[in-house]
This record gives C-alpha cells, sequence and structure tokens, in this order.
C-alpha cells in the first residue's frame, strides 16, 4: 500500500503489509513512530531515522500482540536497512522510506501453564492451551496470577521467571510463567505527611488502616475510599513500603496534600410552572481540625409564579467522620423552611442528628433523631405540628456514574416513624427510590427508567404534618404537568388541595448521544396520588411526555427538556424545564 502523504523533504514513504487483514494493517500503522512523524509534519533526516530505528521493537509488539511469533520486518532508508545504520552515520538527507511487514502466521497455545497458583486465582479466559497466543493474554496471566497472591495476604509476589518457547514448524507456543509469591504479611505501621489543619490522630482515625491485619488489597481500598469521601483533600497518596519489616509485618507511607478549607456553590434552574429555582452554599472542610465539615446553604423556588408565592429554605448541618468506627460518621442539622401553596401556608423548623453507615462501596445507611415542629394556616383555620421522628434509610448505589449514569442501578429506602404532638397523630412514612440505567448497542444509546413510590401508616391525612404528604407534578415526577397539581382533596369537605397519603410515580428516557457533547432525550412520567394509606382508594393518574437535549460539562450534563400534557386534567400547555443534571 503506497500512502498518500503531504510533500516534503522526503519524496517516497511505502508502508507494505503483504497478507495482513484491515484490522492489522491498522494496528500495525498506528504502532508505527514513522506514520505518526509523516502525519505531524515531522519530516527531518534525524526524525525519521529516529523513528525509523524505533519502529522495529513497535511493529514487533504490534505482531506479537496479534498472536504472529514468524514475522518479518525491514524498514530500508534509501535502499539501506535502517538497523544497519550506525547512529554516528546517520543521513543527512533522507528521500525514500520503505517499510514492509510480513505477518506471517497466527500461532496458538501448545500449553498455557502458571506455578504456583493462589487459591482462587482467576486467569483469563484466552490463555488456555489451543487459543490463539496473543502476548497480551500472556502478560494478562502474569498480573492476574501475581493479583491471586496478593488477595491472599503476599504484597510481594511477583513473575519469578518466565519460558516462552516458539515452534515455527506447527506454528505454536508453549508459555510457563513461574511465581513468586513472597512472604504471607500484615499490615505494618502507617506514616503520616503532609497533613498542616488536619490533626494527625484523626487522620489516623479516619484513614483506619488495619495495623495487625493480614495484608488484603481490599483493605488498601478501603483506606483510600475513606479518605476520598470526606473531601477534606485535593489529593492523597497511599504507597506500600518495598521492603517488609523483619517482624513480617509492611509499613504504608500517607502523603496528603489538604483541599482548601472553603468552598462556595450555586445553582440555578427554570421550569414553566414552577418558575426560577435558585440556590447555593457555603462549605467549611475542616471547621475544628478533626476532619468536621459545616455546610450552609438556602433557596428559593417557585419564583415568578402567579398562583403562588415564593418557597424558602435554609439548612444547618455539621458532620464529622470517624466517629464511632472509620466507616461511621456523625452529624448534627438544623433545617427552616416557608412554603406558600395555593391553598394554605407551611412555616416549619428541625433539629436533628444522627449517623451514617458505610457497609461497603455500594452500600451505605443512616438513622437519626429529629424534632420538628411546623404551622399551617388554610381556609378551615391555623395549626401546629410537633412530632418526633426517628429516621431510618437505606441505599443500595451501584451507577458507573451519579451525575450521568449509563448502566447499572439506584435504591433509596425511607422510613420515618414519628410520635405526634400538639394536631399531630403518630404514624410513620415509607418511601423508596429505585432507578435503572442500561447501555445499548454500538451507538452508547441509554434506556432509563425510575419507580417512585410511597405512602403513610397511622396518622389521617387532617392530623399528619403537610410536608410528610405527597404530591404529583413537575420535573421531579411527572414533567408536562403543574409543579404539585395532583394531590388529595379531603380536608375541609374537599375543599383544599393538599398532598396525599399514598404515591406513585413511572419515568421512562431513552438518551440518544448526537456527539461527544450533545445527546437528545425522549421521555415519558406518570404519576398517581390517593387519599388513602397503602396506596387505597380511588385516584386519577396523570401522564406526561417530551422531548429534551443534554449538554455534558465537568459538572453534569446541563437539562433543557420541553414537555406537555398525556393523560390527565390537572393542566395544559407546553412546559420547559432548564436545570443541571440529568431528571434522574
Amino acid at each position: 500500500m503506497l500512502s498518500g502523504v503531504p510533500a516534503g523533504a522526503l519524496d517516497s514513504f511505502e508502508f507494505l503489509t503483504p497478507g495482513a487483514d484491515r484490522d492489522l494493517r491498522d494496528r500495525l500503522r498506528s504502532a508505527s513512530t514513522l506514520v505518526a512523524a509523516r502525519q505531524s509534519d515531522r519530516t527531518g533526516a534525524q526524525d525519521l531515522y529516529s523513528a525509523a530505528r524505533a519502529d522495529y521493537a513497535r511493529l514487533l509488539s504490534a505482531l506479537y500482540a496479534d498472536g504472529r511469533y514468524s514475522g518479518i520486518i525491514s524498514i530500508t532508508i534509501d535502499g539501506r536497512e535502517a538497523a544497519d545504520i550506525p547512529p554516528l552515520d546517520a543521513p543527512d538527507t533522507i528521500s525514500a522510506i520503505r517499510v514492509r511487514v510480513d505477518p506471517g502466521p497466527r500461532f496458538r497455545f501448545s500449553a498455557a501453564r502458571m506455578r504456583p497458583y493462589a487459591p482462587g486465582t482467576d486467569l483469563p479466559p484466552d490463555y488456555g492451551d489451543g487459543k490463539v497466543a496473543f502476548s497480551g493474554s500472556i502478560v494478562a496471566a502474569a498480573r492476574e496470577g501475581v493479583t491471586g497472591w496478593r488477595n491472599v495476604g503476599h504484597p510481594k509476589a511477583a513473575v519469578g521467571a518466565q519460558e516462552i518457547v516458539a515452534e515455527h514448524a506447527d506454528h505454536t507456543l508453549s508459555s510457563l510463567i513461574l511465581l513468586d509469591p513472597g512472604p504471607k504479611l500484615r499490615f505494618g505501621n502507617l506514616r503520616l505527611t503532609g497533613y498542616e489543619r488536619l490533626r494527625p490522630e484523626r487522620l489516623a482515625r479516619i484513614a483506619g488502616f488495619p495495623t495487625g491485619s493480614v495484608f488484603s488489597p481490599a483493605e488498601v481500598r478501603k483506606v483510600e475510599d475513606r479518605l476520598r469521601r470526606t473531601e477534606i483533600f485535593r489529593a492523597f497518596a497511599l504507597v506500600e513500603d518495598e521492603v517488609p519489616n523483619p517482624d513480617g509485618t509492611l509499613d504504608y507511607a500517607l502523603t496528603v496534600t489538604e483541599a482548601p478549607l472553603r468552598r462556595i456553590g450555586f445553582g440555578a434552574g427554570y421550569a414553566t410552572t414552577e418558575g426560577f429555582n435558585v440556590g447555593g452554599y457555603w462549605l467549611h472542610r475542616n471547621l475544628f481540625g478533626g476532619g468536621e465539615r459545616l455546610r450552609i446553604e438556602g433557596a428559593a423556588t417557585n419564583i415568578g409564579v402567579s398562583s403562588m408565592s415564593a418557597d424558602f429554605s435554609f439548612g444547618l448541618r455539621l458532620d464529622r467522620p470517624a466517629i464511632l468506627s472509620p466507616d461511621t460518621h456523625g452529624y448534627l442539622e438544623f433545617a427552616a423552611e416557608i412554603l406558600n401553596e395555593p391553598d394554605y401556608e407551611l412555616r416549619t423548623a428541625s433539629v436533628g442528628a444522627g449517623l451514617t453507615h458505610v457497609f461497603t462501596d455500594t452500600l451505605s445507611g443512616e438513622a437519626g433523631f429529629r424534632f420538628a415542629e411546623s404551622s399551617v394556616s388554610d381556609a378551615t383555620g391555623d395549626f401546629r405540628f410537633r412530632q418526633i421522628a426517628l429516621p431510618v434509610a437505606l441505599t443500595i448505589d451501584r451507577r458507573d456514574r451519579e451525575l450521568n449514569a449509563t448502566r447499572g442501578f439506584y435504591l433509596g429506602v425511607e422510613a420515618t416513624p414519628y410520635y405526634g404532638l400538639l394536631a399531630a397523630e403518630s404514624g410513620a412514612r415509607l418511601y423508596a427510590d429505585l432507578r435503572g440505567y442500561r447501555e445499548l448497542g454500538a451507538r452508547d444509546i441509554v434506556l432509563a427508567g425510575r419507580l417512585q413510590a410511597g405512602t403513610i401508616l397511622g396518622s389521617s391525612i387532617e392530623a399528619t404534618p403537610r410536608d410528610y404528604l405527597f404530591y404529583s407534578g413537575g420535573g421531579g415526577t411527572v414533567r408536562g404537568q403543574p409543579y404539585q397539581s395532583l394531590g388529595a382533596n379531603v380536608i375541609g369537605g374537599g375543599t383544599i388541595t393538599t398532598g396525599g397519603m399514598s404515591f406513585v410515580g413511572l419515568s421512562a428516557e431513552a438518551r440518544v448521544p448526537f456527539s461527544r457533547r450533545i445527546s437528545g432525550v425522549a421521555f415519558l412520567d406518570a404519576g398517581w396520588v390517593s387519599a388513602e394509606t397503602l396506596f387505597g382508594g380511588d385516584s386519577d393518574w396523570h401522564s406526561g411526555a417530551g422531548l429534551g437535549v443534554r449538554y455534558d460539562t465537568p459538572i453534569g450534563p446541563l437539562r433543557v427538556d420541553v414537555a406537555a400534557p398525556v393523560y390527565g386534567s390537572t393542566g395544559d400547555g407546553v412546559q420547559l424545564y432548564i436545570g443541571v443534571g440529568q431528571a434522574f
């Protein structure tokens, strides 16, 4: 094949691969430094000579990667083999380069062996007798062999030797990987450096380094995850010592770089029926030198909606990592909210405390105590609710990405039993949120679905705190229907609309990429609210559908959705939604 290349100091350039299929030819060209030099106009004699000398090894590696061990490579510079030209006799000018790669046949493993095995070692399926002898399969097998020994407590496991013999007569390759497990070790001490405001004893507590335990890569990853979750550090490095201690332990060095103490953030969104939503926060990452995180935030929603006044919220939360264990964090919080709904006004404030615990990489839980008081004003009078609640939550998050998931699922389950005082009765609020994602085909189309469900147990609708009740409609439930347009009409003889006692929400999306950053979305949402507990009673469904555009950014996709009602009597007309991040 004669490559078409721009004119320069080099008049002729040939890259020949007789007998190679298109995929192999493309891989050989991608591996070639000469081809890269021509494409970037680096056509000086010295550049071309150096590239030609380097290409022997690069092209040979590409052949080995394709299971070909009898290939012949020739690279000539003005008729002379490049490998035969001494560096001190490098040409001053080059007019013609000819590369010829005869790949030869693929080899297969006559024997693919490794010893000694660690219990539970999982070798790659391509490393086996009769399989094509890709060099990458040998490398992967060696890596998995070492990983197997590390997983059972041998951190210094390594490849001791390799015996690889190619039989050119029958095009076979015999491979024997000999592993050196090294000694079984325990975790030793952790040396700390780089900390500034954070106290060293708190850094050690947060890391939870398992001194004395048998070495395990999983435990090392746990330490790294704990450090990452605190958001205290700009960067950190956890490095094992090269040489174990005489007592059979292995020390580690942890070097941290603390992030700036303070951080601020701001967000905004818009929906036709919900108006503008704005919010912001101020964060201190290390308030008292023990990794404490203080977050103060506020938001205003429904700004500019003619049917209601704006709503306001304020929150303060102090988190402290590693309270009872390295994976258990404690928190204190205060929240206040003003809701100006069409049929009532709500003022509420609460204080609470609790614990969060990380069980695994994908499973976490939270349990707490909260005291709340609220006042409600509607057409029937003024009421005060007071309750003591014990919220419990469990989260399973197996999404590949939090802000723009393409596969996996998310499940959040909440149970909030509460003891009512004043006008409030006792009961419990249950809620679940399930989201799933699946990537289809070569075009990276993503199908996403969401199911929300909740119900109130024990208390009547009149004596349940209004902010515990369920609504449907708007950006978080049913796009295309007005915000909180579907509820229940029970209080005041049916003259006052509030949230319901039970709720079901369904959402489905198809996300289709148009380019690296831009994608389109088609969606359908539906919601149901009942005035009865445990999903009893009658209520109308409503639904909405629409199209959207996403533009990917480092902080998440910018979202623009246009939706309209499909079913139900709660709204009409087209609705517009603008925000950051996927709808779910």
